[in-house]
């Protein structure tokens, strides 16, 4: 059995309402436990808009000890307004805090891993929450220095060597010592987290063509190429031409692919797993899977929302734990 923790995400989007729908699909008291946190006036709003399929029980945080395996446990982080379609202070904190609580519950013991729904930037940024994501704030959080963003899906594996930084600053980010680091923590996360025994890594070039020769950039003669030749025992290999090698699918070649920016990986994964891919937060202790979209204001309190990316986010974190357990 695994026992995981949803986070509510932005209240003013879709979260809570993809996860009372995954709930729905995947809820078995045999296989996994499943704790949810939420405000309690949010939960109760969302299961009024539609049925569930679900026993469950709310509690507060100082009553943990009366969890019920055979219930979905809804932990009540606190009453906020809610508000559909729209970032709001309110809904940032409520995020926030709900991430807090389940890192705390995560390292405590309570739970295996972290399941977390969308949140918004804009909503961070209101709470006054300075930080540009899930992934920054999980490492802090984690006190992990050395972590990567990684997207999952049966079709294709995908890191990326900078987060979310401004393209004006991605070639001041890159390094040999980031790319290898970069590299070190996707070879890990393939073998140990999805056991993948000897796993084969492409790498992209940052430039058009892969700086052609250094006629379009020297990033790939200064940095990408002696970090690829460093790796030869490790099976990486590029750096690759971004546009051609997605266009003749090489990405079918290889278990995974490391990206040197954000929208070079994002749009061909999100092309071809836009409901079913998932972000996982690699390089730290604790497990965390996410959908891989966002709050979808436009939708939110709509009823429209498809469950498909969190489902897999739950399917994909129980992998982890075991590959992880099994190794112990």
């Amino acid at each position: 059995m695994t026992r995981l923790v949803f986070t509510c995400g932005d209240i003013n989007g879709i979260g809570p309402e993809i996860c009372v729908k995954t709930f729905n699909k995947i809820f078995d008291s045999r296989k996994r436990q499943i704790i949810f946190l939420c405000p309690k006036n949010v939960f109760l709003r969302t299961i009024q808009e539609k049925s569930i399929k679900f026993t469950y029980q709310i509690v507060s945080q100082k009553s943990l000890e009366i969890i019920d395996r055979k219930k979905v446990t809804v932990i009540d982080i606190g009453n906020y307004k809610q508000s559909h379609g729209k970032p709001t202070k309110e809904s940032g904190l409520a995020s926030y805090n709900a991430i807090i609580d389940a890192v705390k519950l995560t390292k405590s013991g309570f739970a295996d891993a972290i399941i977390t729904a969308p949140i918004s930037k804009t909503a961070f940024k209101l709470a006054g929450k300075n930080f540009s994501g899930h992934t920054e704030l999980l490492a802090r959080l984690s006190k992990s220095k050395k972590f990567m963003m990684i997207f999952l899906s049966k079709k294709m594996i995908c890191g990326l060597a900078t987060i979310h930084v401004p393209l004006k600053r991605v070639s001041s980010l890159l390094s040999k010592k980031g790319l290898i680091s970069s590299a070190n923590i996707l070879l890990d996360t393939l073998q140990n987290d999805l056991g993948i025994k000897t796993p084969k890594i492409a790498m992209l070039g940052f430039n058009p063509h892969a700086g052609e020769n250094g006629n379009i950039g020297s990033e790939e003669n200064k940095i990408l190429i002696p970090v690829v030749r460093s790796f030869r025992r490790a099976n990486i290999e590029g750096p690759f031409v971004p546009d051609a090698f997605y266009g003749n699918h090489s990405y079918k070649k290889y278990d995974a692919i490391l990206g040197m920016y954000h929208d070079q990986v994002l749009i061909p994964f999100k092309m071809l797993n836009f409901s079913h891919g998932v972000n996982f937060t690699a390089g730290l202790s604790l497990i965390r899977t996410s959908p891989d979209h966002g709050t979808a204001f436009d939708i939110a309190g709509k009823g429209l929302a498809k469950p498909d990316s969190m489902i897999e986010s739950v399917h994909w974190a129980e992998k982890i734990f075991k590959n992880r357990k099994n190794l112990r």
